[in-house]
């Protein structure tokens, strides 16, 4: 299977997307599988992940009520509060709830870096762990010493760093950013989405702007942890699902064939426990 591993929906009716104002404009509408589904067929995609895009419960219930009418969405990744004291029962009945395949706390909302590491959250993660669940972690880089913490804490957790945990492209954060994904690697139970980042990039962004960011990605996780993601249509405000593909294609084109298909799919599948339909 081809898979887009990081793609979203939102119905703006629904009225829990806080970030989601009408300046970030060609955006401000609603998304649904109807939209995406065109966009698949042309870049030959067989199956996605849907990532929750809101910090509540009813988001995540919409993701999976939604990824039970498209079908090509063969997993959901969605949210829950870790800090509540309900949360192992709440994360237990999600888990039972066909295709959710983890949750991501969003912890780049966060204020607090090192949220990661406070004890409220340990039900919630050993609920995960005992669920099965993987935890999808939104990171920035003042995240990433925090989370390298938050590994050894808890070295039985299925983890991927989302959008490469955003490096600062536009600035050229590569040196704030590289050191600490190159030490996260080196834990072999995570992975990574090559995703997000020509959102983090100069609005003119060219792909040799991309590439050390990708190589560096590349390089620390390996083909075998490393899924492709549209982060559509966030991915819109920065050049859409087509550029960042033939970037993607552009960068990775010295690979072999086989891990090219990792990336644009086997990781991904691998990872989330997702087989053929």
């Amino acid at each position: 299977m081809r898979i887009d591993s990081h793609q979203h929906f939102w119905t703006l009716g629904r009225g829990d997307y806080a970030w989601l104002t009408p300046d970030l404009g060609i955006i401000f509408r609603d998304f649904g599988a109807d939209d995406l589904r065109p966009i698949l067929q042309c870049h030959k995609i067989d199956a996605t992940i849907v990532v929750q895009a809101a910090p509540t419960i009813a988001e995540t219930e919409f993701m999976l009520d939604l990824a039970r009418r498209a079908d090509f969405v063969k997993g959901v990744v969605g949210w829950a509060d870790f800090e509540g004291k309900d949360a192992p029962d709440v994360i237990g009945r999600l888990a039972a709830r066909d295709r959710l395949v983890g949750l991501r706390p969003m912890i780049q909302d966060i204020p607090d870096p090192e949220w990661v590491l406070r004890p409220a959250i340990e039900p919630a993660v050993a609920a995960m762990e005992s669920a099965g669940l993987r935890f999808d972690a939104l990171l920035k880089p003042p995240h990433l010493q925090p989370f390298l913490k938050f590994l050894r804490q808890y070295p039985n957790l299925s983890i991927v760093v989302d959008h490469g945990a955003k490096p600062d492209i536009r600035n050229d954060g590569f040196a704030a950013w590289a050191p600490a994904m190159r030490e996260i690697a080196r834990d072999e139970r995570v992975f990574c989405k090559l995703s997000g980042l020509i959102t983090e990039a100069k609005a003119d962004w060219q792909v040799d702007d991309l590439r050390r960011y990708i190589d560096h990605l590349v390089a620390c996780f390996g083909p075998g942890r490393l899924m492709w993601g549209s982060d559509w249509p966030v991915a819109n405000l920065a050049g859409g699902y087509d550029r960042w593909m033939q970037a993607s294609e552009a960068c990775l084109s010295s690979l072999g064939g086989d891990e090219q298909a990792a990336i644009f799919g086997g990781t991904a599948a691998r990872f989330y426990g997702l087989v053929a339909a």
